[in-house]
């Protein structure tokens, strides 16, 4: 068995945020259904369930401590109930990774695509990704957020750091927008795995240095860190130690309410705090002080 399998049912109020805690904290993949009926078809990725209860199905690697996942559920969505766990063996694996997810355009030059579709548009920068083998596809606002940002505000011949970097989609898109270098860090051998092969669809495997937390780079110009509010507090001093005097540090992944708490922790060496809120959910960017 390669993935293991968690169900859950929320009120379709919240599917949005049951999703994005999903992926968060480390789904491969999601689909969505109708908790009373089980219907054959299920909406699109930017599409609202019409159903009024939703059942989100998870595939998560076999190392995932499924009960931490329950648990930030029960915390952070009220309405999840109805938990039940299982495997998955490599056959439905691969089927579930293949779901599709449409190409789309982030700020005004990003153009992200899945890895078989190469038509990028004029005068846009593509980036193509497998779609499904790790978190980070850009559907999800903690992503969307971090894309615009890159879109809008990297530095060309900037050095970047993804710390979380699930598909590599924010180190890839740095070097696709003008990045000289990029550190692409995550904990989970599956998300190293999928960013490497992303990084060799896009031809960028030469710029990229994809590693485990002890990989860190000693000093980067950005930090860009799309994990959860609880991490972030914890990471905040080891993450300021990488950023250069006056870089930058962009901070996703964090609930609207967590904001503020994630800001504080990051007061005592960042100045010039700024944030971006989508659908609940807000991106936190701010500048290294000097001293």
């Amino acid at each position: 068995m390669s993935h293991r399998r968690l169900t859950v049912r929320v009120a379709a109020a919240d599917v949005a945020q049951a999703e994005a805690l999903l992926e968060l904290a480390g789904a491969a993949s999601l689909s969505l259904g109708d908790a009373g009926d089980d219907p054959i078809l299920e909406p699109g990725p930017t599409e609202t369930p019409l159903w009024p209860g939703v059942e989100i199905r998870a595939l998560f690697p076999m190392s995932t401590d499924i009960d931490a996942v329950h648990a930030l559920l029960e915390r952070s969505c009220p309405s999840a109930h109805a938990f039940a766990t299982g495997s998955l063996d490599d056959d439905e694996w691969r089927a579930a990774a293949r779901r599709g997810i449409p190409a789309r355009v982030f700020g005004t030059r990003l153009w992200l695509a899945p890895a078989d579709d190469a038509n990028v548009p004029a005068g846009l920068v593509g980036v193509r990704l497998h779609m499904g083998l790790a978190f980070g596809t850009g559907e999800h606002p903690t992503t969307a957020l971090c894309l615009e940002w890159l879109d809008a505000a990297l530095e060309p011949g900037a050095t970047v750091l993804d710390y979380g970097c699930g598909s590599g989609v924010l180190a890839i898109a740095a070097l696709a927008l003008g990045a000289r270098r990029a550190w692409a860090i995550d904990n989970d051998e599956q998300a190293l795995i999928a960013t490497r092969d992303n990084a060799r669809l896009n031809g960028c495997e030469a710029r990229i240095a994809v590693g485990m937390p002890e990989s860190l780079p000693e000093r980067v110009d950005v930090v860009l860190a799309n994990i959860l509010a609880g991490p972030l507090v914890s990471l905040a001093p080891e993450l300021a130690r990488v950023v250069v005097p006056r870089g930058t540090i962009v901070l996703s992944g964090i609930l609207s309410r967590q904001a503020a708490t994630v800001a504080a922790a990051y007061e005592p060496w960042f100045e010039e705090i700024s944030t971006r809120e989508r659908d609940g959910w807000t991106r936190i960017g701010a500048r290294r002080r000097s001293g």
